[in-house]
Formats: C-alpha cells, structure tokens, sequence
C-alpha cells in the first residue's frame, strides 16, 4: 500500500518558495482572522504562523471578538496595501454568517479561495488535487467519491471535477455510505471522526482524508482507524501529514502571487 505523504511534496514546493520571496524587495503579508480557540482551529494558525517564518511571509493572527469585528478587520485589511493575503479561519462562531464574511475580503486577497469572487481555487481542494498529480494518481475512467459537502473541500473541489468531466459523486455525512464500496477513489472531508469505516471500502480503493476534528484533545481524520493498518488498499493518506502540508503550501503561493500582483 503507497503512503500519500503530502508533507515530502510540501517540502520541495517550499524550498522554491524561500528563494521566490528572499528575491522580493517587500515581504508578502497574511492576516488570519479567527474567533475561537478550538484547539484544531488553533493548530492550524500556529502552523501557518511557523510556516510563513520558515519562508520570509509575515503572518498576523488576528482573534475577532465578533462578527461586527470581522467585518471591520476585514474592511480595513482590503484597503491596506501591505497586506496581500486574508484568511477567514473556519469553522467561526455564527457559521450562517461565514458565505457573507468570506464575500467581504478582496478577490485578489482572498488566498484561500473561499469567496464566490476569489480569483483562485480553494487552497484545500488544489491541495488535493496537488497531491493527486505528485503520486501520478490519474484520475480518468475511475469512479471518484467525494464525502462531505463544504466549502473548504467538497463543494469546490466536486465543482472542479465536474468541470473536468471526471465520473464523480457528491455524499452527505448522512447518505448511505456503504454504496462507498463501488468506488475507484474515495475523498473524505466531513470533519466526523471515524466515519468512513472500514466495512464501507473495497479493496484497491485509494484513500485521502481532508477531514479534521479534536477528540478529547486528539486530531483525527474521518477514516476508520482499521482502514490505515489494511495491506489491499491502493494508497491512503498518513493520519498526519497527508492533505494539511499541502494546503498550507498552497495557501502561501497564493499569498505570493499576491503580492507579485498588487
């Protein structure tokens, strides 16, 4: 079974990132708006934070006391040219409000491509298909589950398979998913811990698991625990170091291309 280590691919994108910023006369600059201190949603920032030291990007982490201050920050960081990059951390804490706040933040800036006029893909979803592209996993003539419908994964990410006329099929955390066994290619992103179990895959199945949660202080993934330990599977990601590097990675390019650009 072939191990979907994103974080090696992450490294070699890195190394050209360092060298693409020490040539810039200004260092780019991204800004993380959050409004919670959930301990997934805190890991993240703090791994974006180190990230952005390790290749020369200023990174501002900015913990919002509400909404009304979101929409200020956000505001205000539009107008301000030494930013080049705004992240909207989610899941925040008046989620019917997150399509309105993500819609504030500048196309250009909006690195993370989650408003409905951002000039780039989702970070996640590149990061997948990032990931595909550097295992030389091909994806016509397969059958392709996408599991969970939100807009940091499955929703973009299904919008750009579709668009490329793959043969793929979108399912809600509470469809039936044992209809999963039919399968090529299975993309979980749920964020529900274990829920992909190990009966729902056949073998010969390639696995990636954007999902993350906290339980009891844990980070786990949305695939069954039994499902890393199987020796039929065609590939799976790492319960670290699959998808999460990647993201990351491209996140950053974004905020260079930025800043190349304002």
């Amino acid at each position: 079974m072939k191990i979907l280590n994103g974080k090696e691919l992450a490294g070699f994108i890195k190394e050209r990132q360092v060298h693409e910023v020490a040539s810039m006369i200004k260092k780019p600059k991204l800004l993380i708006i959050r409004d919670s201190d959930n301990p997934v949603i805190k890991k993240y920032v703090d791994l974006k934070i180190r990230y952005g030291e390790d290749i020369g990007v200023l990174v501002e982490d900015y913990h919002a006391k509400s909404s009304d201050d979101i929409i200020t920050k956000i505001t205000s960081a539009n107008a301000d040219p030494e930013i080049n990059g705004i992240i909207l951390q989610l899941p925040i804490t008046e989620k019917d409000k997150t399509d309105e706040l993500c819609n504030l933040i500048a196309s250009e800036k909006d690195v993370d491509g989650l408003g409905a006029n951002s000039k780039y893909d989702s970070a996640t979803a590149t990061a997948i298909l990032w990931l595909l592209a550097g295992y030389d996993i091909k994806l016509e003539n397969k059958k392709i589950a996408i599991v969970g419908r939100g807009k940091l994964v499955g929703a973009p990410l299904y919008k750009i398979f579709q668009a490329s006329n793959y043969d793929v099929s979108l399912f809600h955390r509470g469809d039936n998913l044992t209809k999963l066994k039919n399968f090529d290619i299975i993309i979980t992103a749920t964020g529900a811990p274990g829920l992909v179990s190990n009966s729902y895959v056949s073998p010969g199945t390639i696995l990636i698991d954007a999902g993350t949660a906290s339980e009891k202080g844990v980070i786990k993934g949305d695939l069954d625990s039994k499902l890393h330990t199987r020796t039929d599977l065609l590939a799976i990601t790492p319960v670290t170091g699959g998808v999460g590097p990647l993201t990351v990675t491209c996140l950053f390019d974004h905020v260079i291309q930025s800043a190349k650009s304002i």
